[in-house]
């Protein structure tokens, strides 16, 4: 009778371990819904740089809907080949700004505008964009200030681009004749997309050289012909579709520079409310 009571575990032991196994149980539910609504609808970004200036600036933190152009490889965490092209794929919309995968490496997030379709033909002349020979209109906006970076500020040149389905947005520009303004012909491939920063001069976009063996096999190839033009600077290149990851839809928040993780007074002093809840377009 002895032996037998002390092999029983107490009630409050039992009662321990029921209450762990339920909070592991609770979190790993938790983490599964968190997958799942990361995978196929929306996922968030922080930007890392000024390329998409003065729409994107660093330190927004926008929302990207993984739904609208279906789902790849590139939808699931780590890009596991487990699914081959997309799954309900659609086709983009020119002129939305879209986080694809670095083709080159298939694991580097970027954002950029989408600018030429497949099949397009897309220079640059004087800092304007032409598609299929037709100049993208641009009005002029006012001047703008902005910190180069480097301890000084520069006023560059802002403008409303108008591209052919008629979607307007602001670009911003150092001047005519700044790397990437003068271009060769880019035609689109097959499959493929053409991609732009708004900040039309601090942007290393499908203008650039992608950075792969022209042996290489690649869904989306370079024509190296047209590195005589801007040199040999690394970009992007062209974009296949399978590397779309989503549509940037909206600025939930957004911090300067300055504002740290580690200096929690810095997430209010340094926060940009005017940016927050913005929508893009």
């Amino acid at each position: 009778m002895t032996d037998a009571a002390d092999q029983t575990s107490p009630p409050e032991e039992k009662g321990a371990v029921a209450e762990f196994i339920e909070i592991i149980k609770t979190v790993a539910y938790a983490l599964g819904i968190a997958l799942v609504l990361r995978v196929l609808l929306f996922q968030p970004f922080t930007i890392p740089s000024a390329s998409m200036e003065p729409n994107l600036y660093q330190g927004d933190y926008i929302i990207v809907s993984k739904f609208s152009y279906g789902w790849s490889k590139h939808s699931i965490p780590f890009s596991p080949p487990i699914i081959k092209g997309r799954i309900f794929g659609r086709a983009p919309t020119r002129g939305d700004i879209i986080v694809f995968k670095l083709p080159r490496d298939n694991r580097t997030d970027y954002i950029k505008r989408l600018i030429g379709m497949p099949g397009d033909k897309v220079q640059v002349r004087g800092g304007q964009v032409f598609i299929n020979g037709k100049a993208l209109p641009q009005k002029p906006l006012a001047p703008a200030l902005v910190d180069t970076g480097y301890g000084f500020t520069q006023q560059v040149q802002r403008f409303e681009e108008t591209n052919p389905e008629g979607r307007q947005y602001a670009t911003q520009d150092f001047g005519p004749d700044s790397r990437g303004d003068n271009t060769g012909v880019y035609t689109v491939p097959a499959g493929c997309y053409f991609f732009m920063g708004d900040n039309r001069d601090n942007s290393a976009d499908s203008r650039f050289d992608p950075g792969v063996s022209p042996f290489k096999d690649s869904a989306c190839k370079w024509n190296y012909e047209l590195d005589q033009y801007i040199g040999d600077e690394v970009g992007v290149g062209f974009v296949p579709a399978e590397n779309l990851v989503g549509r940037a839809q909206i600025i939930l928040l957004s911090w300067n520079a300055e504002a740290s993780l580690f200096k929690p007074w810095t997430w209010f002093l340094n926060a940009r409310p005017s940016r927050f809840f913005h929508v893009l377009k």
